[in-house]
């Protein structure tokens, strides 16, 4: 059985077990890669987003109170904006409480009567009032100024917000530094830091760079943090811990507070802040708690978001709240590898099975369980990217496998596939571990039973017929002999011109006596069928006007080495061993001795495996050619 090319099909399986290797590591720098152009960033922001809704709400912060202004409030003042009128009465209603601050993010650069002069005694009469201004302009706003008046008393504060590129808000500006070089504190960090001030608390600056408030550290915010991918991170960012939405905090309606509604002391020793929530007054943003981007119900107010930002320094300051960490890009790519690998392991494991599709499901149902937990306690972990390598890998790994197993199996088929019968074929590609090694089918000691068949008087017929018409005959009896051979579940191991060798027991170990004896049997019942198909042949041979021939067959039994043999461009399967020449020599033992269409010989072994099952008679004890020590041959009997 020759395969040109086997020691080259063998040696680049082995290569490509080795390179099986290269997957997970490559899978994952594939996914980080991916990650650092920004392809998976919508996906990690999404992943991040969902963790922030399943998390348990918080409790309101007590410290924080928001006077909203909706539709119904604007239709009671008559007006909108609000006139400077009624934010002084408003203001005056809530100082009598003695609120810790009062943060108005309602614009004021310009007068709305009535009320202006009103308004500027507030301004001169109430110092925890805090004005706002919007300092950089976006592709929407233009830069807004702050109140004159607050402005020269260094009462005012920014209300930017830092939106992504999904137009959520996800991070919190503390502060923001105009080209003037002046840094003015956001809304919601100047009113904590006027709370924490009273209780004692005032900003210092770490080793690092960052802002401490009291047990809280305020990491700052940089580009590629978490999910991010080159965001922009001017100014004093921080990912923002939301506290939650609007029904997280306590709410008034300003008309509530105009009309005395408000409970006695709601304001005291709080902050207050004044802000628009109405659908028609443009001030919403979509945050993490949003839905889909063309839901507008529930985009969350800018007071409300400014509310977030103060709860979440205060909450830090005294209530040791966690803010949000990242780890580092080289423990991130870690991560992603690791999983890269627990999916090439699963992948290699179970194969194309329902098994790995279950493990996979499990494995990737943890990775999200772990990375929600790890969130609860305020880190935001990858998800997506090592959720891909992970899939990536077991799925690459797993298709990989398959490759690699129908290559091997092209392989040992090509070997054996054409000389043995499908059962067998399956029966060695079970075993092929066992048959492949080093690059090439080892050398294996085993007993079996070799068969070779020579048809008697060839020569004489290959000179009298034309070489076409040779071909096909001897093509028709090789073909005949050959079907016979696997239908007694033997291989045929070589065509040597008109000769046939087939062996039975090879390429898989016999192990046990009864197997031994089967193979003997079915080569000799080989033999005797042999024999039929060539009277059978014969017969149509002769009403086709074609020559007629007999055969010779010798049998043999007994210990044999089965392997490649061969160069690296040329290799046989082959079986070597005493038991093959006995069989050999059997074959061609006294050309002249015995009749009939098919002689058949075999060995002592053989006879004495076949334990009785043929008629058989003793031919003698015989020196065969090449042999010092004679052998007792037995004929199957005409």
């Amino acid at each position: 059985m020759r395969l040109p090319t086997s020691h080259f099909r063998l040696s680049s399986i082995k290569f490509r077990q080795v390179s099986g290797l290269l997957i997970p590591p490559v899978v994952a720098a594939l996914t980080i890669a991916v990650r650092a152009t920004g392809g998976l960033q919508l996906f990690e922001w999404a992943a991040f987003d969902q963790f922030l809704r399943l998390r348990p709400l918080e409790p309101p912060d007590p410290r924080i109170v928001v006077i909203t202004v909706d539709e119904p409030d604007i239709r009671e003042v008559g007006q909108w904006p609000l006139p400077d009128a009624t934010i002084a009465e408003l203001v005056k209603i809530v100082r009598r409480q003695d609120p810790v601050a009062i943060g108005l993010d309602i614009y004021r650069d310009l007068p709305v009567q009535p009320g202006h002069e009103e308004l500027l005694d507030v301004y001169e009469t109430t110092p925890n009032l805090i004005g706002v201004e919007k300092v950089v302009a976006d592709g929407t706003t233009a830069a807004i100024a702050p109140p004159p008046q607050l402005k020269e008393k260094g009462r005012v504060a920014s209300i930017d917000l830092v939106l992504d590129a999904d137009g959520r808000v996800r991070r919190g500006l503390l502060s923001v530094q105009p080209d003037d070089d002046r840094t003015i504190l956001s809304l919601g960090a100047r009113l904590a830091l006027m709370y924490l001030e009273g209780q004692g608390i005032t900003p210092t600056m770490t080793e690092a760079g960052n802002v401490k408030l009291g047990d809280g550290v305020f990491v700052r915010f940089t580009g590629n943090d978490g999910g991010y991918v080159g965001a922009d991170s001017g100014g004093y960012q921080v990912l923002l811990n939301y506290r939650g939405p609007q029904e997280n905090f306590d709410t008034i309606d300003l008309t509530d507070v105009l009309e005395g509604r408000a409970p006695p002391d709601w304001f005291r020793d709080r902050i207050v802040l004044i802000g628009p929530i109405g659908q028609s007054l443009n001030d919403l943003f979509f945050t993490p708690y949003s839905g889909g981007p063309l839901s507008l119900s529930d985009r969350m107010p800018g007071v409300v978001i400014h509310a977030n930002v103060a709860s979440q320094m205060i909450g830090a300051a005294l209530d040791g709240r966690p803010q949000f960490r990242v780890w580092s890009d080289k423990v991130e790519w870690a991560w992603i590898l690791i999983w890269a690998v627990s999916g090439a392991v699963l992948g290699w494991t179970y194969r194309f099975s329902l098994r790995v599709a279950v493990s996979l499901a499990v494995a990737g149902g943890s990775l999200v369980a772990g990375s929600y937990l790890a969130f609860l306690e305020g880190w935001w972990v990858p998800v997506v990217p090592p959720m891909l390598a992970f899939a990536g890998s077991g799925i690459a790994i797993a298709g990989y496998i398959a490759n690699l197993e129908h290559q091997e199996r092209q392989m040992v088929m090509t070997l054996f596939g054409r000389h043995v019968t499908p059962q067998i074929a399956e029966m060695i590609w079970q075993s092929r571990d066992e048959l492949i090694a080093r690059g090439q089918l080892t050398g294996q000691k085993m007993v079996a039973t070799v068969l070779f068949a020579d048809l008697k008087g060839f020569s004489t017929i290959a000179e009298t017929m034309e070489a076409d018409a040779l071909m096909v005959w001897l093509n028709e009896y090789m073909n005949g002999m050959a079907d016979i051979v696997l239908d007694h579940k033997g291989i045929v191991d070589k065509f040597i011109g008109d000769a046939v060798m087939a062996v039975f027991g090879v390429p898989i170990p016999r192990t046990t006596p009864e197997e031994i004896s089967r193979d003997a049997i079915a080569a000799v019942s080989c033999a005797v069928e042999m024999g039929k198909k060539l009277r059978s042949l014969n017969r149509q041979w002769q009403i086709e006007g074609k020559p007629t021939v007999s055969m010779r067959v010798g049998i043999a039994t007994g210990e044999v080495v089965t392997g490649s043999l061969g160069s690296s461009q040329r290799m046989d399967y082959t079986t070597l061993g005493d038991s093959v020449n006995i069989a050999a020599r059997l074959e061609s033992y006294d050309k002249s001795f015995g009749t009939g269409v098919c002689r058949i010989l075999m060995s002592q072994e053989t006879h004495k495996q076949i334990g009785g099952r043929f008629l058989t008679h003793f031919v003698g004890r015989i020196h065969l050619k090449g042999r010092t020590q004679a052998i007792d041959v037995y004929q199957i009997a005409d």
